[in-house]
């Protein structure tokens, strides 16, 4: 998803909006809507056979798939408050980030810093708290499917829940594998350009949308995922080092794009590349939720307890 300035959509006059909802259209999507469901499908057809059988079922299947995009549909004109407090929560601009030091693990405390640096954190992005607090949504979910379970209660309303939670979670770890969403290069160079890398404010789409919906399948990129992996650690640390890992990519975006990687059928180093972005996105969605599914056994205190 090409990002867009929340300020503006706010402050512009309606005709102005609604002129550049018609204009900028292909905007609409981050990874394209065929991107995104290819991360949310094969991350959800390839969970290990431990994890409840509501979570792979073909229905949950097709509503992760489906819920893919999900998020990038909020980014409408009619929606003008909701597309200005999410917009910052699909991307982070590492480069303004780093330079306040070390990420914190709360979304507040780094906003905090943000406003005393005399910047907005909308400016910068927000993508590893909300794709954070989403997973930690999708275990809290997880946890109570376990206990309704336990105690041979319903289990239909959460498990619905869940498969939510996963799928939303989906968009946003797909967005972290797109490293044109970890920069300030985000959609053409900027500065200084020794190597000659286009300044043009399309390749940002380019990239993402007409050439993976062209090119890109299931069938090409689910041989690309990498092995299970479960998070045992800090969350928060392994999800940043997932986006500091994509954020490596962002001058090979540059470099392919110059030799007309992107146009048409591009080259088979620029589909490859594309596909192994992809099925990054989709290993880690993977990931992610069965480490949720894990991590929902682990006992915390009732939150009641205390009588707060």
């Amino acid at each position: 998803m090409l990002r867009t300035s929340p300020r503006n959509i706010l402050t512009a006059p309606v005709f102005i909006v609604l002129a550049s909802t018609f204009l900028h259209a292909p905007f609409a999507y981050a990874w394209g809507n065929e991107g995104h469901r290819i991360i949310n499908r094969l991350a959800a057809s390839n969970l290990p056979a431990d994890v409840p059988a509501f979570l792979r079922s073909e229905g949950a299947i097709k509503e992760i798939e489906y819920l893919g995009p999900e998020p990038d549909r909020w980014r409408s004109a009619g929606e003008p408050e909701l597309n200005a407090a999410q917009a910052p929560e699909h991307f982070i601009d590492l480069e303004p980030a780093d330079a306040l030091g070390p990420l914190p693990r709360r979304r507040l405390d780094f906003e905090a810093a943000v406003f005393a640096s005399g910047q907005r954190p909308e400016k910068i992005g927000l993508q590893p708290w909300e794709a954070t607090e989403v997973w930690e949504r999708l275990k809290a979910a997880l946890r109570e499917y376990r206990q309704l379970s336990a105690a041979h209660q319903d289990t239909h309303a959460v498990e619905e829940a869940a498969i939510f939670y996963a799928g939303w979670l989906g968009h946003y770890v797909g967005d972290a594998s797109q490293p044109l969403h970890t920069t300030v290069q985000y959609n053409g160079w900027t500065g200084p350009n020794p190597n000659g890398y286009t300044t043009s404010h399309t390749i940002h789409w380019k990239f993402e949308g007409p050439f993976v919906a062209a090119n890109l399948h299931v069938g090409y990129v689910q041989p690309r995922m990498t092995p299970v992996h479960v998070i045992e650690g800090d969350e928060f640390v392994d999800y940043v080092a997932y986006l500091r890992q994509t954020s490596k990519y962002v001058e090979k975006v540059y470099q392919l794009e110059k030799i007309g990687g992107f146009e048409g059928q591009g080259t088979q180093e620029s589909r490859d590349f594309t596909a192994d972005r992809l099925a990054a996105g989709a290993s880690k969605l993977r990931d992610m939720i069965y480490s949720a599914w894990l991590q929902s056994g682990i006992p915390v205190p009732d939150p009641y307890a205390s009588g707060k």
